[in-house]
């Protein structure tokens, strides 16, 4: 995989920075989603594939993209199919912080130093080009605006970001309420996107913890075929991101 394209994990970290303060919105779940960026990443360089609602690897070759080629070999040592929603809720420290270093590596962002309270060493974000955040924001955009299904990388961008819960953040307010419902919407155009944001939902509300007979009646178990995205369930409890990473 040649480095002229952005990857998913690495546009939806840049969606959640912010410009201003330099840190991440939704940082809890974004680990979540995270991890689930990754899967759909590698389902598109043509590595794994959904085996109902399992992950399965199918050509083992690396991609060139070391993130991603580590996350590649953890699946092959699996030795067979993971269920999505274990890989997502499994344990992986620390894979913000690797994304957000490998970005500054690639000069996308650049770390400021600071203090928390005037003591605590704290360490912010912010974007070198600007123009490639605005370009991503554009991708979803347009999307939302003209109604016209994206491309596969767009609709999955597009379902992480409303299973991260990223949409009050970048269409706050009760103006934004029309954008949040029609991102929430793009689940539907892409299959893998839809599976990997449905089982980040499900880690969140702690469907991942339950027992097997729980699970199958969840309503994430009941998805259509018409792919409608299911939200996540009002009072449901929260995973904690310590247990998750």
């Amino acid at each position: 995989m040649g480095r002229s394209r952005r990857t998913i994990p690495e546009e939806l970290l840049l969606l959640a920075l912010d410009p201003t303060t330099g840190t991440t919105a939704q940082p809890q779940s974004l680990d979540l989603g995270l991890a689930g960026a990754q899967l759909v990443e590698l389902a598109l360089a043509g590595r794994i594939a959904p085996d109902g609602d399992r992950i399965a690897v199918v050509m083992p070759r690396p991609t060139g993209d070391p993130t991603l080629d580590s996350a590649l070999e953890l699946l092959r040592r699996r030795g067979s199919p993971v269920r999505a929603v274990h890989w997502i809720g499994g344990p992986r420290l620390g894979l913000r912080q690797t994304y957000l270093s490998h970005l500054e590596r690639c000069g996308m962002v650049h770390a400021v130093a600071g203090q928390m309270c005037g003591v605590l060493p704290t360490t912010r974000y912010q974007a070198t080009d600007t123009a490639i955040s605005r370009e991503i924001r554009a991708r979803l955009d347009s999307a939302i605006r003209t109604g016209v299904p994206p491309d596969p990388r767009t609709a999955a961008l597009a379902a992480l970001a409303h299973a991260v819960g990223l949409g009050k953040h970048l269409y706050p307010g009760n103006e934004g309420r029309s954008s949040r419902s029609r991102l929430r919407d793009l689940i539907r155009h892409d299959p893998m996107g839809g599976l990997v944001a449905h089982a980040v939902m499900d880690v969140q509300n702690g469907v991942a913890a339950q027992p097997r007979r729980e699970r199958a009646a969840a309503p994430a178990a009941r998805a259509t075929a018409s792919g409608v995205p299911l939200q996540p369930r009002r009072g449901a409890p929260m995973a904690r991101a310590g247990a998750a990473h």
